[in-house]
C-alpha cells in the first residue's frame, strides 16, 4: 500500500469517527440527534392520561384556600407545563375550551367546594352549581368576588366576559347573563380548570 493510500484510508477512518461521534454512538449514544431545524429530537416525557397532575403531591402550588389574600402565584409556561397536564394547560393557561358535555364535572351533584385546578383558590360551591344544559358545569355566583377576575374578550365575533382565578390568572370560563335567579348570571366553566374536593 502506497503512502497516498494510507494517507487517503486514514482520512476515511477519521471521517467516520466524526460521524458516529455526531450521531451519538459514541459515549452510549447519549447525545441527543438534531433535525434539520436545529431542534432536539430527543424523546420528551409524557404524562399518563390517568394521572391526576393536580394532586398536591404532583403540583405544589396548589393549597386550598378559601380567601383571596392578594398573593399572586406567578410562573412561566414552561414552569406550568410541569404541574398541569395537557389539557389543563391549553384551557388554563392558553385560553382554550374543553368540549361541551366532556367535562367530570358537568353531571357531578356531591356536595363540596370547586377550587382552581392550578393553585387551590376557592371559586364556587355546590350549593350555587346548577344544571344549564350547556354541557359545561354553571354556577350563579362564586364564593366570593374578589376571588375571581372578570375581563374582556372579543377574541369571538360578540363581546365577552372572561373569568379567571384571581390568585394565578388561569383562564376558568367566561359569565353570562342568562343564568337563574337570585343572580341572574351564569358563570360557565371548564371542569379541567376545577377540582373539587367533597365537603365532610
Amino acid at each position: 500500500m502506497t503512502a497516498k493510500n494510507i494517507g487517503l484510508s486514514s482520512i476515511f477512518i477519521l471521517a467516520g469517527l466524526l460521524v458516529f461521534a455526531a450521531c451519538g454512538q459514541l459515549g452510549g449514544g447519549s447525545t441527543p440527534v438534531a433535525n434539520a431545524a436545529g431542534v432536539s429530537a430527543e424523546p420528551q416525557p409524557t404524562i399518563p392520561k390517568h394521572q391526576a397532575a393536580t394532586d398536591e403531591v404532583n403540583n405544589p402550588e396548589f393549597k386550598p384556600t378559601e380567601v383571596f389574600d392578594g398573593v399572586k402565584v406567578t410562573k412561566t409556561d414552561e414552569e406550568w407545563q410541569k404541574i398541569l397536564t395537557p389539557a389543563q394547560f391549553a384551557v388554563m393557561r392558553k385560553g382554550g375550551t374543553e368540549r361541551a358535555f366532556s367535562g367530570e364535572y358537568d353531571n357531578n351533584h356531591q356536595h363540596g367546594t370547586y377550587y382552581c385546578a392550578a393553585c387551590g383558590l376557592a371559586l364556587f360551591k355546590s350549593a350555587h352549581k346548577f344544571d344549564s344544559g350547556t354541557g359545561w358545569p354553571s354556577f350563579y355566583k362564586p364564593i366570593a368576588k374578589e376571588n375571581v377576575t372578570e375581563l374582556v374578550d372579543n377574541l369571538m365575533s360578540e363581546e365577552r366576559t372572561e373569568i379567571r382565578c384571581s390568585r394565578c390568572g388561569s383562564h376558568l370560563g367566561h359569565v353570562f347573563d342568562d343564568g337563574p335567579k337570585p343572580t341572574g348570571l351564569r358563570y360557565c366553566m371548564n371542569s379541567v380548570a376545577l377540582k373539587f374536593q367533597k365537603s365532610e
